[in-house]
């Protein structure tokens, strides 16, 4: 990965920050996008000095902000002549209550749909211009748990919260399919992933009963964090996927989906209502 810049979102815990630490330690120069700056900027100090890579950088990203979306986009546009790998990884996941973004869009999806969907639009040049170049999405199985609403995009109120999470990952599913498609003959790819139940943040709120489908499909059993970051470094680094586009993946290997999420009529629709939810203005790149 040397002389390659990634861009990877939450990489400051979790399967984010063993993807930073691996792709750094391949020589990749690495951005890292996050909300928590303080924490950021430890966990770039760790991975500099256990890889003596010292191409770190840290930005500030809140994903469920559609203006922090917009600067951090700016600023990547205005300092990176190139982006090789842009990897969507950080998530969130409520318990019972939900919460609503600034922008007036429910939170778990302004931060794991909308915010990675508007992103994407904004990166999209740079990326083209960067070809080959790769879009890694981190979804989850958990989609099988739920459904995408179409009249209910902006789903404040739902309770549980926690059931949110299911649907932003189903979300995921539906853009990086049509993102793959629209990308098509622009060389830059998009695969997305189940990184397999890690032990680690974004489930630590989520208590009895609302963990009980999550250990139905877990079957108990949770991976570290290093091996479930392995499928992201695969699609981010692999030359077995270097031409492979719109797959999921799982352990490395490609897996399938359910019907639901084949359903490209409805994948468009979502990305139809996403373009209004993020307010994308015409000045601004599509895709």
């Amino acid at each position: 990965m040397e002389g390659k810049t990634v861009i990877i979102t939450g990489a400051n815990s979790g399967i984010g920050k063993e993807t930073a630490k691996d792709l750094a330690g391949r020589g990749a120069r690495i951005i890292m996008a996050c909300r928590n700056l303080e924490t950021a900027n430890a966990v770039k100090d760790e991975i500099v000095k256990e890889t003596n890579n010292n191409k770190i950088l840290v930005k500030k990203l809140d994903l469920g902000s559609q203006k922090s979306v917009r600067e951090f986009a700016a600023d990547i546009v205005k300092t990176e002549p190139k982006i090789d790998v842009l990897i969507h990884n950080a998530g969130m996941a409520l318990a019972f209550r939900g919460q609503t973004s600034e922008d007036g869009v429910e939170l778990t999806m302004a931060t794991n749909h909308y915010g990675p969907f508007l992103l994407t639009h904004l990166l999209i040049d740079v990326l083209k211009k960067s070809a080959p170049a790769r879009i890694v999405i981190v979804a989850s199985e958990l989609y099988r748990l739920s459904s995408v609403n179409l009249n209910k995009l902006n789903p404040i109120g739902t309770f549980p919260a926690a059931y949110l999470y299911y649907v932003s990952k189903f979300a995921n599913i539906y853009f990086a399919r049509e993102l793959a498609k629209r990308l098509e003959g622009t060389n830059v790819t998009v695969n997305f992933l189940h990184p397999g139940m890690i032990d680690s943040g974004i489930w630590r709120n989520v208590p009895f009963p609302l963990n009980l489908p999550m250990m139905a499909i877990t079957k108990g059993f949770f991976k570290t964090t290093k091996a479930g970051a392995q499928t992201t470094i695969y699609l981010a680094t692999s030359d077995e996927v270097a031409n492979v586009s719109g797959k999921y993946f799982m352990d490395c290997k490609e897996a399938t989906l359910n019907a639901a999420a084949l359903d490209e009529e409805k994948g468009l629709k979502l990305w139809e209502e996403s373009v209004k939810i993020v307010k994308l203005t015409p000045q601004e790149p599509k895709i």
